[in-house]
Order: structure tokens, then C-alpha cells, then sequence
């Protein structure tokens, strides 16, 4: 098999099932390696010994090569594939994640990504998405390398190009956009309009008066640029965990549900929000779904899974999921704020 192709996949194994970043980045960084090779020169150097020499590639990396040159599928990928198909297809989420054409969150890195976005596309496609939403921050998170209004506009530029050859499959503009202290959003209006898709999310001050954090709320679902309400309640459930900023929920999402702006169901295993009881009262008060991974990384694209069983426990009606929607429908409702006839007449 292709080498290149064994360390990507192996690296996407590697993300999906949380493996520590300095082992994905290992498998990353030798698959650029050898993939800048001239032809010939990786199975010159898999002959002779030397792959190793290579800058970038360790033991481990060039056993994969080696293995993918002997025309055997590597060892080490193997076994990945074995744990991940151990799983099964069926399970939790199932039904709903085989409906899903799109993910309307992830990052590149032109942000706090860790992969170009050609490899972010790729990979969305390969996982059979019709669609993606490219959606890195904003000014204000300087943090994660927030884009200002001329690297947004560089953005654009090159998500045209990608686009120009990737069809079928479509990459559409996007950003997630910091709701600032007051809910006005972190970008140029003009720029914003110009997107298909605006997440917004806060990042900070989370620990805002409640009262406060629901007006700053309230506001920015309401901005008609908004289209969906990124990790709702901020919370960190992994590691040293962060706690839940206090807002009103049914408020915020009577808000949502008013001004047809989606409440996201982010599948981050740290995030898993918002919460099954807020997630509950959101269906209750009849909004709009997202279900998005957040993903930083190309295996990260493959957590739609836990968002997808989230939405099954709490009885979120699959109509109601964007994700389930074509990229001609999504544009619609983000657009001229079209709801899908199926999903206007449920």
C-alpha cells in the first residue's frame, strides 16, 4: 500500500482514539517527509537503511514505510484498524451519525488547528461528508490565533481554490466568532456576511453574572449573522475540568428557537455540550440542532459519534439536525433563513 496513505491513516486512528499529540504528530510529521520525497529516493533509503537519517522519520515511522513498500499493510496499522473495527458499526448514535452530510465546526491551522486545511477537506471527505464548515476564531482569541479581517479574507481566497477542484464535495466558509461581553460578534459585519456559516461561542468570561451571560447570550443568537450557538455552556469535563457558565437556559434557548439560530451539540469528548438536562430543554423549547465535532485535527472529524448518541438519549428529532441536511438547504437557512419544507411541516 501507498505509504504516505499508512502514516496518515494511522495518525487519524491515533486522533480518534485520543492518543497523545506527540505520537500523531510523529506519524504526521513523517508522512510530509516522505511524501516531499523524490520518486524512488523512500524505497532507495528503505533498501539501504537510511530512512531513519531522514529528519522527521524515527524507527517506528520507517517500519511503516518499509512494510507499505513491501506491499503489506503495516503492522502497527494493522492492529488500529483491528481496535477500531472491534467497536462495530452499530451502537449508540448509529442511526443518527448515518444520516449526517456536514459538520458545521473545525478548525485549521490558520487558528489553533494542528493540520492545513486541504487536510482537514480530505479527510471530511473521505469520511463520506457532502460538506464541512471551516470555522476558525476570531480576532479576540489572540490565544489560538484568531484571524483578523485580512487573514479572513486570505482564507476565502484559498478555500476557492480548494473548492475549485474538490467537487463534489464542498468546503464552506465559516468562522467561530467570540460573542464579546456586550453579545456583539468578533468580526466585520461586512466579512460576516460574506460567510455561509457563523458559529458563535463564548470564550470569556465565563464566569459572568448570570443574568449578564444571559442578556451577552441572548443578544448574539439573536445578531443575523448568527447561525449556530457554538458549546453553550463552556464546561470542561476532562482533566481539571471547568465548570458550566450560569445562564438563563430556557431563555437563551427561547431565543435560539425565535430567530432560527441552531444550538450546537459538540461532540468534543472534554466538552460533550451542552449538558443532557439543557440539551433536553432545548428540544422542549423547539430549536434547531448542529451536531459538530470542534475538531482541531483530521481524526478529530470522526467524533460526531458522541454528539450523535447525546442527541438519541435526549430525543432530538433528526429533521431538526442541519447536519442532516444537503449543502443546498444549509445555505438556505443560513442564507435567507429557509427552513426545509420536511422540517417546517414536523
Amino acid at each position: 500500500m501507498d505509504a504516505v496513505a499508512a502514516l496518515e491513516r494511522i495518525a487519524f486512528l491515533l486522533e480518534r482514539s485520543l492518543a497523545p499529540g506527540y505520537r500523531v504528530k510523529a506519524f504526521r510529521t513523517a508522512a510530509r517527509v516522505v511524501g516531499g520525497l523524490p520518486p524512488g529516493e523512500a524505497a532507495a533509503r528503505a533498501a539501504d537503511g537510511s530512512l531513519e537519517s531522514l529528519k522527521g522519520v524515527g524507527p517506528k515511522t520507517a517500519q511503516v514505510v518499509r512494510e507499505a513498500l513491501a506491499g503489506e499493510v503495516p503492522g502497527y496499522l494493522r492492529k488500529l484498524e483491528e481496535e477500531s473495527e472491534s467497536a462495530g458499526p452499530e451502537g449508540p448514535g448509529s442511526a443518527l451519525r448515518a444520516l449526517l452530510r456536514g459538520d458545521c465546526h473545525t478548525h485549521s491551522d490558520w487558528s489553533d488547528g494542528g493540520s492545513p486545511i486541504e487536510e482537514m477537506g480530505r479527510a471530511a471527505a473521505a469520511l463520506g461528508h457532502e460538506w464541512t464548515v471551516l470555522t476558525d476564531h476570531s480576532p479576540q482569541l489572540t490565544v489560538a490565533r484568531g484571524l483578523s479581517p485580512e487573514r479572513l479574507r486570505e482564507q476565502l481566497d484559498a478555500v476557492a481554490g480548494l473548492n475549485a477542484r474538490w467537487a463534489p464535495f464542498r468546503l464552506l466558509t465559516g468562522i467561530e466568532c467570540d460573542i464579546l461581553d456586550d453579545g456583539s460578534l468578533d468580526q466585520e459585519p461586512e466579512l460576516l456576511e460574506r460567510l455561509d456559516v457563523v458559529v458563535v461561542s463564548v470564550h470569556s468570561k465565563l464566569r459572568m453574572d448570570a443574568g449578564a451571560m444571559t442578556r451577552r447570550m441572548v443578544a448574539a443568537v439573536r445578531d443575523p449573522h448568527a447561525d449556530v450557538l457554538g458549546h453553550c455552556t463552556g464546561r470542561l469535563v476532562t482533566g481539571r475540568g471547568r465548570p458550566e457558565s450560569q445562564f438563563d437556559a430556557d431563555e437563551v434557548f427561547a431565543a435560539c428557537a425565535e430567530s432560527g439560530t441552531a444550538v450546537e451539540i459538540n461532540s468534543r469528548p472534554e466538552r460533550l455540550d451542552p449538558p443532557r438536562r439543557l440539551l433536553r430543554r432545548a428540544v422542549a423549547a423547539g430549536t434547531l440542532f448542529a451536531i459538530d465535532t470542534d475538531a482541531h485535527a483530521p481524526g478529530q472529524l470522526d467524533w460526531q459519534i458522541l454528539g450523535c448518541a447525546r442527541a438519541e438519549e435526549c430525543g432530538v428529532p433528526a429533521e431538526r439536525v442541519v447536519t442532516t441536511w444537503s449543502a443546498r438547504e444549509l445555505l438556505g437557512w443560513t442564507r435567507e433563513g429557509r427552513i426545509p419544507a420536511r422540517v417546517a411541516g414536523a
